[in-house]
């Protein structure tokens, strides 16, 4: 008894169907940037910790040395301005305390599945970020030009070659606040970066759920 010949078995017709091959593509990409986006996110929220850890460190240093205008020998001299550093400290905080945020938002899957809020803020928490580096660095290249007052950078890489068994360690002081200041100028094309895949990523979601539309309105499964 000779068996029936069915033929080969024919590919779904979702394999064929161009919205659906579209909104694969679209996925893709989105998994892609994604993940260029939380890396970039990543490094920036460590360029915001090491600029908070060095920054706090010289000025906790300067709070514990400085002596007031009664002493003959004091440390740091009367004329003197603190304000870049305080300026760095609050602006990497902004940083660490927003890139934080946008990371939970990210890894977070119930966070992550509120898309409004998690695409808002992808956007949001480079342009805080770069809003806060580009003041702080305003505010340090502006007092830092002064003639007549000192700063910690300033002061400290002055005096750096001297030798001190104590604090203040001039020299550490000078290697801490140049990191600060040299990954404060990094981080600002860093947001900018950020902040433009988060655009890129927020067009292709919305392209993404056009595409998730014409894949549903598509036409029906060709009867057998």
């Amino acid at each position: 008894m000779s068996s029936e010949n069915k033929g080969p078995v024919l590919p779904s017709y979702s394999e064929f169907d161009p919205h659906d091959l579209e909104y694969r593509r679209y996925m893709k990409k989105i998994y892609l940037v994604d993940n260029a986006r939380v890396g970039l996110t990543g490094f920036a929220l460590l360029c915001g910790l090491t600029i908070l850890g060095t920054s706090a460190d010289t000025l906790a240093v300067y709070n514990a040395t400085h002596l007031s205008g009664d002493f003959h020998l004091p440390l740091w001299p009367d004329q003197f301005d603190i304000r870049p550093t305080i300026a760095l400290v609050i602006g990497s905080s902004i940083v660490v305390f927003s890139h934080i945020v946008s990371l939970i938002f990210s890894k977070v899957k119930m966070l992550r599945n509120r898309a409004a809020v998690h695409t808002s803020l992808s956007m949001t928490a480079p342009f805080i970020g770069f809003t806060a580096v580009m003041i702080s660095m305003i505010f340090f290249y502006a007092v830092n030009t002064s003639v007549t007052d000192d700063t910690l950078q300033s002061w400290s890489c002055q005096w750096k070659v001297a030798s001190m068994s104590t604090k203040p360690h001039f020299g550490t002081l000078c290697d801490e606040s140049r990191t600060a200041l040299y990954l404060s100028v990094i981080l600002v094309p860093v947001e900018l970066i950020v902040f433009t895949v988060a655009g890129y990523q927020s067009i292709l979601e919305r392209k993404s759920i056009g595409a998730m539309s014409s894949r549903k309105a598509g036409s029906p499964t060709p009867s057998s």
